[in-house]
């Protein structure tokens, strides 16, 4: 059986609505998952929710809503937002699943045996607002400590701690042996300056019930429930595990025809939670026994105009709205064009609309406009014979493309693709086929040049395929394609025939009126 590639996001707390950066982590990792698609691959693209924790049960009681009710509700906007950015994911996981449950305790159960757990007495600094136990190392030098952890307090009570140390060193050898496994580079640089100069504290996994009852319950302490960080970090493994993967054995799933998943492929993540994912993760992982994940992507922040985007001062990009106005692909194609994965971006309203008027409108828009009304007003859109003037240059630069998304640089195949499209605009206003209809005895010069321009559309739809779904489909739509754009393979210059009838041009990106710029 073969391998199907397995791709993962963070799994967002659902303490909130989505903003942008949820938007940016899900449609990247869409369209890697697209691409090995396009490539003739299986995959399985996962995302979801973390509904646990001190934060969802202290909202809810503010609201006056059970945990669960509010999870619900919660849970409903999430996966509506998940269908208005078009991703084409195969699961969507929720925390509170009972077969989400039942991998985690199978799990702690597993670890609680081979003495990775002990109990002790903790009395320190706990910070509500990121569920997590803060250290002296952690205060400023005023005594204060990051607002990015609100309220702090000082707590005495007894937990249930993970033996993180004792693998530490084994992590290091690991990810400099590994030197994809955290990608990009600074990032892993990152994680290797944490390991090699802190002594890495055991981690707490549990909660007294007494001070929160919001988690799965330990299964060998019933006075307790499971960390949030615990809990969410698992769920990669629920899925496949629930159904049955044999790279995970150990659980009471069973199935008829159980999927290869494990381990993911590709796990994306913001850089924000880089240390729960890079280092607490693969040791829950290596210390149950299972493989690691292949890579550990991490992408960066989104700033508004400059500066930190903020809800007090209302500095925000609304995605929902954005797509409301301007269309899925055309969110998708900004963030996309805009941001290699890795560095921070800077949305700007006006660099999003004028991607849109400029490469968008005017850029593919243009092309297959112009290109299905020349052929329907000259040859009452019937398809001429083969012609490859362009067959070398098209192929060539389509070969570069997929190789730039076989390695995940989406913005340089995006880059190249408008490259292309301009190439081919251009190529209309050099060769001016509507000066040739005019004269009879250029027929035979223009029906080349219609070929080529209808071809090239057909081309450029296959590949953007994985960044630009509905717009690819909607390009083999107007050609009267039965087919798909959905194999790269199918870029291969002369698919379309002679004599096939193409339909009528519909605006792919219809143009806007925009306000003049202050």
């Amino acid at each position: 059986m073969s391998k199907t590639f397995y791709l993962t996001t963070a799994i967002d707390y659902v303490n909130g609505h989505p903003h942008l950066g949820h938007a940016y982590e899900k449609v990247i990792t869409d369209a890697i998952g697209r691409v090995h698609r396009s490539l003739g691959e299986s995959t399985f693209f996962l995302t979801g929710l973390d509904e646990h924790g001190q934060k969802v049960q202290k909202a809810a009681m503010e609201q006056g809503k059970g945990s669960q009710e509010y999870c619900d509700e919660l849970a409903a906007s999430w996966q509506s937002f998940v269908g208005m950015l078009g991703l084409d994911h195969r699961d969507f996981i929720r925390t509170t699943q009972d077969r989400h449950k039942k991998v985690v305790q199978t799990i702690l159960s597993k670890l609680h045996a081979e003495d990775h757990f002990y109990k002790a007495t903790y009395e320190g600094y706990y910070s509500a607002k990121q569920e997590t136990f803060l250290t002296e190392k952690d205060r400023h030098e005023d005594g204060s400590f990051d607002e990015i952890y609100g309220e702090v307090v000082r707590l005495v009570e007894d937990n249930y701690y993970f033996k993180l140390g004792r693998h530490q060193q084994w992590l290091i050898d690991y990810i400099e042996a590994n030197p994809d496994f955290v990608y990009p580079d600074n990032r892993r640089n990152e994680v290797l300056g944490f390991l090699k100069n802190n002594t890495l504290e055991d981690l707490c996994i549990s909660r007294p019930k007494s001070r929160l009852n919001w988690g799965i319950p330990l299964p060998f302490d019933e006075d307790y429930v499971t960390y949030v960080w615990f809990d969410a970090l698992t769920n990669y493994v629920t899925v496949p595990a629930s159904m049955g993967d044999p790279a995970l054995p150990g659980f009471d799933f069973t199935s008829d025809n159980p999927p290869s998943l494990w381990p993911a492929d590709m796990h994306m993540i913001g850089k924000d939670i880089l240390k729960f994912h890079a280092v607490y993760w693969p040791i829950m992982l290596k210390a149950a026994g299972f493989q690691l994940p292949k890579q550990v992507c991490v992408h960066g922040w989104w700033q508004k105009d400059g500066q930190k985007m903020s809800k007090t001062t209302g500095n925000v990009v609304d995605p929902v709205a954005v797509i409301d106005e301007w269309g899925v692909d055309a969110f998708r194609y900004y963030m996309l064009r805009e941001l290699d994965i890795g560095p921070d971006g800077n949305w700007t309203d006006d660099g999003f609309q004028s991607r849109y008027a400029a490469e968008l409108a005017n850029g593919i828009g243009n092309l297959v406009n112009r290109s299905l009304s020349m052929l329907n007003r000259y040859r009452n859109g019937e398809v001429p014979a083969i012609c490859n003037e362009l067959e070398d240059e098209v192929n060539n630069v389509a070969q570069e493309v997929i190789d730039l998304s076989c390695q995940h640089k989406l913005q340089g195949a995006l880059k190249r693709t408008w490259e292309l499209i301009a190439r081919i605009n251009q190529y209309i206003d050099q060769t001016a086929p509507f000066k040739l209809a005019k004269d009879p005895d250029q027929a035979g010069r223009l029906g080349e040049i219609l070929y080529t321009l209808v071809e090239s559309c057909r081309v450029i739809a296959v590949l953007l395929n994985p960044y630009l779904p509905g717009t690819s489909a909607k390009i083999y739509d107007q050609l009267a394609l039965k087919d798909t754009p959905d194999l790269f393979k199918k870029s291969k210059w002369g698919g379309m025939q002679a004599g096939h009838v193409v339909g009528k041009p519909n605006p792919l990106f219809p143009r806007k009126d925009l306000p003049p710029k202050k």
